[in-house]
């Protein structure tokens, strides 16, 4: 008698439950050789000595960065994401603080990043990059209607070397005074089609003329402040105001920058920032570093390591909004 074959078993879960903890087979998990590159140290040496074929484990500051870059990446959920940082005094480092967060954020990601300058006086953001064109953002105005594509919107402004581009304001603060609300939201709908993420370098105070369409448009704020005793209580008085006038989502939603614009300070750092944690999403540190203290273009490389990492931490802080989708009816 012949036997018959056993009968294949039957899994007695469904389709998407029997393949639940199957192993994917992707390069990533198959493949032993797919650790990223060691950047310096120790591990690169051990890489290069092996010719690549050993690569040590990451450290704890290896695997924190990656995760800070990934979620500087963070795709903008909304198709465009705008960022205002502000500042209530001048001379906190307010523009240099916009130019540092889009470099950081133009180098790491792959769409575009734009700053513009909003300021109603003369503006400086202009000066934190190599100039490209006399263009300003009166220019663009005067020009909006034939701006069609995004090589129209390009001609008129200036690119850094990480690849954000600029767009200045005019030099004589006669002319720039008359940059008011509506010249705002004429030129963020213009941004707003070819960009993915806007940061607003903001006039200092709150009542001119261009500050109340940045606060309706943005989706979050950066607040600059000295760490000062008299920054941090105009810091302070600034979240007042900002919840008092209807802006309190902004607030809660706010990162506060306490930037060091000297190499050593007597106020209490931690206390700071308990205070502005408290009342915000998040609070970074950014230390003193010389290069930011001449003023003039602003060049991540130059920068001192502890530095380029607190601004990775800043622009880790914004990305982890561009996930979300703003409520606009604000």
């Amino acid at each position: 008698m012949t036997e018959t074959p056993p009968r294949t078993q039957r899994s007695p879960h469904g389709p998407a439950e029997q393949f639940h903890d199957v192993i994917p087979l992707t390069a990533e998990h198959l493949l032993t050789n797919r650790r990223p590159e060691p950047t310096g140290g120790w591990r690169r040496l051990v890489w290069r000595l092996s010719g690549g074929r050993i690569t040590p484990a990451e450290s704890s500051a290896e695997l924190e960065r990656r995760t800070l870059m990934a979620q500087a990446q963070t795709p903008v959920a909304s198709g465009h994401h705008r960022i205002a940082v502000m500042s209530l005094k001048g001379g906190v480092g307010k523009t240099t603080t916009t130019v540092a967060l889009g470099n950081t954020l133009a180098s790491l990601r792959g769409d575009r990043v734009i700053a513009i300058d909003a300021n109603p006086d003369r503006g400086t953001l202009g000066l934190k990059v190599k100039s490209e064109t006399a263009a300003t953002i009166r220019t663009m105005l005067a020009e909006a209607p034939h701006i069609l594509r995004y090589a129209d919107a390009r001609a008129f402004t200036s690119q850094s070397s990480a690849r954000l581009e600029v767009l200045a304001s005019d030099t004589d603060p006669a002319v720039s005074e008359a940059f008011n609300a509506d010249d705002y939201r004429t030129v963020a709908g213009i941004i707003e089609r070819y960009y993915s993420i806007c940061i607003t370098d903001c006039g200092t105070g709150l009542l001119h003329g261009a500050m109340d369409a940045t606060l309706e448009l943005a989706d979050q704020i950066v607040l600059v402040t000295l760490v000062a005793v008299d920054g941090a209580s105009s810091a302070a008085a600034t979240l007042d105001w900002l919840t008092a006038h209807g802006h309190a989502d902004l607030v809660k939603n706010a990162i506060v920058v306490l930037n060091a614009v000297e190499p050593k300070t007597d106020v209490d750092l931690s206390l700071l920032e308990r205070h502005f944690a408290s009342r915000c999403r998040a609070v970074v540190r950014i230390p003193y570093d010389p290069h930011l203290k001449e003023g003039a273009e602003v060049d991540l490389a130059r920068l001192r390591p502890t530095t380029r990492g607190a601004y990775l931490r800043l622009a880790a802080a914004a990305g982890q909004a561009f996930g979300q989708r703003p409520d606009r009816s604000r």
